[in-house]
Formats: structure tokens, C-alpha cells, sequence
């Protein structure tokens, strides 16, 4: 296990922009704060969405997209630094309108109404390619 202690420096509310992207709003909101790492949570609707997958065997991620209206039930996630750019890494658990729930890495969806908590960090997080899972992670 690999840890260290974070020192926080704010922490921010935003509604998203309607039309937009949602991990891309996130994103902004980083940028926007001059935030360099941060955890975050949100809620909302979105109109589409395509979440990952990440296959252990292939070690590949397989997207599933949805293109109807979906509630943003649970949406959790990091900010960090990934080839350079601001990276959003995004959980979340859409539903449909009789209750089934979809998971996965989010990796974008249409907003239709969203909220954000935002709590940002000191210490810029760093992802690194990790040769065993064949995933970028904090190292």
C-alpha cells in the first residue's frame, strides 16, 4: 500500500453547465480553483452516458453507453495529474426511472442538472503507468 497525508487548501460547490460534459465540467471546476489534486463527490441527472468497464483478464476497459436519461444516484472521484492535463477520475451509479442501477467508471455523459463537492489539496497527485494492473495509478 502506498499513502501519504494531504494537506487541504479549499473546498468548492458548483452547479454544472446544462449541455455540457460531465467530467469535463469537473475538470473545469480543477482548472477554475487552480487545483493540482482533489476528491470530489456529486449528484444530478444526466440526458446520456458511457461508462467503463476495466476487464482484469484483458486489461482493457470495455465502454457501455446508454443514450436516455439517467439520475446520477452516487458520483465519486479524484482530480489529478495524468500525461500532463488535469484528469477527472470518475465513479458513478446512474439509474433508470423503474430503479435499475448502471456502475462504472464514467468516463463521459450529457449534463442535464449537476452538483458538485469539491475539496482540493496541496500536494499535486501524479498518475503513473502501474505494470500489473496496466492502469495509470497514484504510485
Amino acid at each position: 500500500m502506498n499513502y501519504r497525508a494531504v494537506e487541504p487548501t479549499g473546498e468548492y460547490v458548483a452547479s454544472l453547465e446544462h449541455g455540457a460534459d460531465w467530467r469535463a465540467e469537473i475538470e473545469s471546476l480543477a482548472a477554475e480553483v487552480d487545483a493540482e489534486a482533489a476528491w470530489f463527490t456529486a449528484l444530478g441527472a444526466v440526458q446520456d452516458a458511457e461508462i467503463w468497464f476495466y476487464n482484469q483478464d484483458t486489461l482493457e476497459y470495455e465502454p457501455v453507453s446508454f443514450d436516455e436519461p439517467l439520475e446520477v444516484a452516487s458520483c465519486v472521484g479524484n482530480v489529478s495529474w495524468l500525461e500532463g492535463e488535469r484528469f477527472a477520475h470518475t465513479h458513478a451509479v446512474l439509474s433508470r426511472p423503474d430503479g435499475t442501477a448502471l456502475a462504472g467508471h464514467l468516463n463521459a455523459a450529457t449534463v442535464f442538472a449537476g452538483e458538485v463537492y469539491m475539496r482540493t489539496f496541496e500536494e499535486p497527485l501524479e498518475r503513473e503507468h502501474d505494470e500489473t494492473t496496466d492502469l495509470d495509478l497514484w504510485l
